[in-house]
């Protein structure tokens, strides 16, 4: 069974400054996403999935989805702010402006993935040996399996000189996850060491921490966790302005509930990403680089 590829690109791009998701990177106007799709097409996935909003629909098709669903079995849904919300949690949202998160993306687009998926966000650059290990491990799922997985980085490899960074913290035991926090920003400090500001106060990190880019693989069973997930966030933060229901959270959560397990595969790889205006130089240096070391062609797409 062919895994799915499921990209998270509904964001706001609020540090950014932009819709980053379609900004041109490659050297004949592709996305970072582009680079993203062409390497799990080519680790074996059968078929690719947005999450994205309404209001950029037609710059997204005229950007990218056209050129990909020429390419690979492509489609797309939408989330917004009014999804999966009854009529009285509506009333009581009022006024919120940005988007639910991700758990609550996942579940717009629960009724278009039909097998094990991998979960993407749109402005990262993973790598292919995460797509090929995490794809080869989906492939052998059955739909009802409760053995996910996930791909971790080293939080050093994840850092931005840029500005802040949201990223998952985990406890990993014999390859599996144990916990898992969603530390919403980690930036370096003045004499270059690492500090994670949280509600309950900074905690300095080693760098050396496996952290979650969201980067996971699930089966469809996942939802079974997520939907009573989602619901439980609704009661609890219907009236709050910007609070998110988030993936490495709910994923935590599933595992500390004896619900499922979330296998860990280490990743080596150095991401580079565009969440701050000044990362996109860095982006486009980086992929030049590869195109001239051969590792990508030139022009990902024929058509």
């Amino acid at each position: 069974m062919k895994p799915t590829l499921l990209v998270l690109a509904a964001g706001m791009g609020s540090r950014y400054g932009g819709v980053k998701q379609i900004d041109a990177v490659g050297m004949h106007n592709e996305t970072l996403l582009d680079f993203g799709v062409f390497d799990a097409k080519n680790s074996g996935y059968g078929k690719v999935v947005f999450i994205i909003r309404k209001d950029i629909e037609k710059d997204f098709r005229e950007r990218l989805f056209d050129r990909i669903a020429r390419n690979m079995d492509a489609e797309y849904v939408f989330q917004s702010l009014d999804s999966l919300l009854t009529a009285e949690e509506l009333a009581k949202s009022q006024g919120r402006a940005k988007p639910w998160g991700t758990i609550h993306a996942l579940l717009c687009a629960k009724d278009a993935v039909k097998t094990p998926f991998t979960v993407v966000n749109a402005d990262d650059y993973y790598g292919r040996t995460a797509y090929q290990d995490l794809g080869a491990y989906l492939s052998k799922l059955d739909n009802d399996s409760t053995e996910h997985a996930m791909v971790g980085y080293v939080l050093e490899n994840t850092m931005s000189k840029s500005g802040s960074v949201s990223r998952g913290i985990c406890k990993v035991n014999n390859g599996m996850l144990v916990t898992m926090e969603e530390n919403t920003k980690i930036e370096y400090t003045a004499d270059g060491g690492i500090v994670s500001h949280l509600d309950r106060g900074d905690e300095t990190l080693t760098g050396k921490e496996i952290v979650s880019m969201n980067f996971f693989g699930f089966t469809p069973k996942v939802f079974d966790s997520f939907v009573p997930y989602w619901e439980a966030f609704k009661r609890d933060n219907i009236t709050a302005p910007k609070a998110e229901c988030l993936l490495p959270n709910g994923a935590g959560k599933m595992v500390e509930d004896g619900e499922g397990t979330i296998k860990v595969l280490t990743s080596q790889e150095r991401w580079f990403g565009m969440t701050y205006p000044e990362d996109k130089k860095i982006v486009v240096d980086e992929l030049r680089k590869k195109i001239a070391e051969g590792y990508y062609p030139e022009k990902l797409w024929e058509k």
